[in-house]
C-alpha cells in the first residue's frame, strides 16, 4: 500500500512521507498499523481529534444520525441536527459574543471559513487591506495563504508577532511585546507608513504551524484595543486552538479579550469536515450567496460536533488540558537542562513545541542581560525553568504558581514577570541568544518517536520545532509514558546528530 500511495498519489502529500505506518484501527489516542504495531498519537488529526480516535459519544452521534433516516446533504437549510449544533456552540462561546452573535456555515475545512471572514469585514468595512502577523499560518486558499506567513506575493500589512527565543527586536518578553505594540500602532496612526486603515486584523491566540508561540495575555489585550479604538474588526482564528486545547474553551478567554469575528474548525467537527464563522451580528451585512459552498451542510459532522462540545464541556476537558499541560511544560523543561539541543520548550495547554537548535552552532541576537532560567542573582534556576528556556506570561498563568501571577508576592525568582504592556520595563532581562534551528535532527526525532510508538509533528520556521497535539482524554499514564518515548527518541537522534 505505502509503494502504490507513493506512486499514484501527488507530490505535495506531506504526512504521509514522515509518517510512513497504514492505520486499520484506532480508539482514543492508540492507532495500530496494518503490521499490528501500535502508536501514541500526538498529532491527533492536527488538533482535530479533541477526544481521539472513535469516541463512543462521536461514534453514538453519527449512528444515530445515520439510523434515523434523515438526510445527509441539506445544503444550508435547518435541520434539527444543525439546530442543535448551533445551540451547543453558542453555549460555549464567550458571553459577550454568543449574545450577538451570527454564524455562516463554510465548506468543510477551515482555510474556507478563513476566507469567509476576510470577504465579511472587507464587506462590512468597505476596506480591503488586512493587519497579519509573521510566522502566521491560516491555511492554503489564496487569501488565506496572503495573510499567512509563507506569502510570496504580499499585498497584507505584516506585524511582529511577540515571542520570546526568536524575539524579532531581540529582547523577548514583556519588552518585547510591548514594541510590537508600538510597532502596530505606528503604523496605523503615522500618515507615511503607506498602510492604509484595513478591513480587519487576523491573528492566532497560539500559534501553531509557526512553531507553537503562545501570545501574551496583555499583548492580546493590547491588540484589541488598538482594533478596537480605530475601528477594524479583530479576527481570532482559532481553527487548532479551539475546543478546550490550549486551557480554556477558547484560546481567547485566557486573556479576556472578545474578538468581532471568531474562525472554527477542525475539533468543532468532532472528527468529520466542519468549519465556521461566527461574528458580531451588525458585521452581517453581506447578501444572500456572498459566501456559500455545496458541503456546508455536513449532517454528521454537526452531530458528532455537538457532541464533543458537550461532552468537553462537561467534564471539563479545558481545565483538565490546562494541568496535565502545565506538568508536560514542567516536565520537558526539566529534560531540557541535559539536552543543549533544546533551545526553548513553549506552549499552552495541551499545545506544545519544543525547538531544537544546533548547540555547537554560534549564537544569534542581543547579549543575554540575564538569560531566562536563570534567577536574578546568575544562579541556575529550579526544576522546570531549564536553561535557555522561557516562560511566557501566558504559560505562567496556566502553571497557577500564585493565585495573581501579577502580585509581586506571588512570584517566585524562578518566574518570568508578567507585566501590563505600557509599564516601565527596563528591569526586565534580555533573553538568551539563540542558536540556530535544527530541522535535521528533528526530522531524526520524529523518526526515533516513530520507531517507537509515538507519532508527532514537526512545525516552525525551519521545521525544527516537535509538536504536541495528543488528546483532550490523554490519561496520566500515557502523558507519561509520550514523555519517556520523546526523552529516549531525543537522546538517541542526538547522540546521532552530534556524534
Amino acid at each position: 500500500m505505502l509503494r502504490r500511495q507513493s506512486a499514484r498519489e501527488s507530490a505535495a502529500r506531506t504526512y504521509a512521507r514522515a509518517l510512513p505506518i497504514v492505520p486499520v484501527r484506532a480508539r482514543g489516542m492508540t492507532i495500530e498499523g496494518a503490521d499490528g504495531r501500535r502508536y501514541l498519537d500526538c498529532l491527533s488529526g492536527a488538533g482535530t481529534l479533541a477526544l481521539g480516535h472513535n469516541h463512543p459519544v462521536v461514534l453514538e452521534a453519527i449512528r444515530n444520525v445515520l439510523d434515523s433516516g434523515a438526510p445527509l446533504h441539506v445544503l444550508d437549510l435547518a435541520t434539527p441536527v444543525k439546530d442543535a449544533f448551533t445551540t451547543e456552540l453558542f453555549q460555549t462561546l464567550p458571553r459577550a459574543l454568543a449574545d450577538r452573535a451570527r454564524i455562516q456555515f463554510c465548506g468543510p475545512a477551515g482555510t474556507d471559513a478563513v476566507e469567509a471572514a476576510l470577504k465579511l469585514v472587507r464587506a462590512a468595512t468597505g476596506r480591503d487591506g488586512m493587519l497579519a502577523f509573521t510566522g502566521a499560518y491560516h491555511g492554503m486558499t489564496a487569501g488565506a495563504l496572503a495573510v499567512s506567513g509563507g506569502a510570496l506575493d504580499v499585498r497584507v500589512a505584516r506585524l511582529p508577532y511577540p515571542q520570546d527565543y526568536r524575539c524579532p527586536f531581540g529582547i523577548g518578553g514583556a519588552r518585547g511585546a510591548e514594541l510590537s505594540a508600538r510597532w502596530t500602532e505606528n503604523l496605523l496612526d503615522d500618515a507615511k507608513s503607506g498602510v492604509r486603515t484595513p478591513a480587519g486584523m487576523i491573528l492566532e491566540p497560539v500559534q501553531g504551524e509557526g512553531g507553537v508561540f503562545p501570545a501574551p495575555d496583555d499583548w492580546l489585550r493590547r491588540m484589541r484595543e488598538i482594533t478596537a479604538t480605530r475601528g477594524i474588526p479583530l479576527i481570532a482564528d482559532e481553527v487548532q486552538t479551539g475546543v478546550g486545547r490550549t486551557g480554556a474553551f477558547w484560546a481567547v478567554e485566557h486573556s479576556g479579550i472578545v474578538p468581532d469575528v471568531l474562525v472554527l474548525s477542525k475539533a468543532i467537527g468532532g472528527s468529520l469536515p466542519l468549519a465556521v464563522v461566527v461574528y458580531r451580528d451588525d458585521l452581517d451585512v453581506w447578501p444572500p450567496g456572498a459566501h456559500a459552498g455545496t458541503f456546508r451542510g455536513n449532517q454528521l459532522a454537526m452531530a458528532a460536533g455537538a457532541a464533543t462540545l458537550s461532552f468537553v464541556r462537561e467534564n471539563g476537558l479545558a481545565e483538565r488540558a490546562a494541568t496535565l499541560g502545565a506538568w508536560m511544560l514542567d516536565e520537558l523543561r526539566s529534560l531540557a537542562a541535559d539536552h543543549p539541543c533544546i533551545g526553548e520548550v513553549r506552549g499552552r495547554g495541551l499545545m506544545i513545541g519544543v525547538e531544537l537548535v544546533n548547540p555547537e552552532g554560534e549564537s544569534s541576537g542581543v547579549e543575554a542581560a540575564g538569560a531566562p532560567g536563570r534567577t536574578r542573582d546568575g544562579g541556575r534556576s529550579g526544576t522546570g525553568s531549564a536553561p535557555g528556556s522561557v516562560m511566557s506570561p501566558a504559560t505562567a498563568a496556566v502553571t497557577g504558581r500564585g493565585e495573581h501571577p501579577q502580585d509581586p508576592a506571588a512570584i517566585s525568582p524562578t518566574d518570568t514577570v508578567s507585566v501590563p504592556l505600557g509599564a516601565s520595563l527596563e528591569h526586565l532581562p534580555a533573553p538568551a541568544r539563540p542558536r540556530p534551528p535544527a530541522p535535521e535532527l528533528a526530522a531524526s526525532v520524529q523518526r526515533e518517536c516513530l520507531s517507537r510508538g509515538l507519532i508527532v509533528e514537526l512545525g516552525g520556521r525551519y521545521s525544527s520545532v516537535v509538536r504536541l497535539l495528543p488528546p483532550l482524554t490523554i490519561t496520566d499514564e500515557q502523558a507519561a509514558a509520550v514523555l519517556d518515548r520523546l526523552a529516549d527518541a531525543l537522546a538517541t537522534a542526538a547522540r546521532t546528530h552530534h556524534g
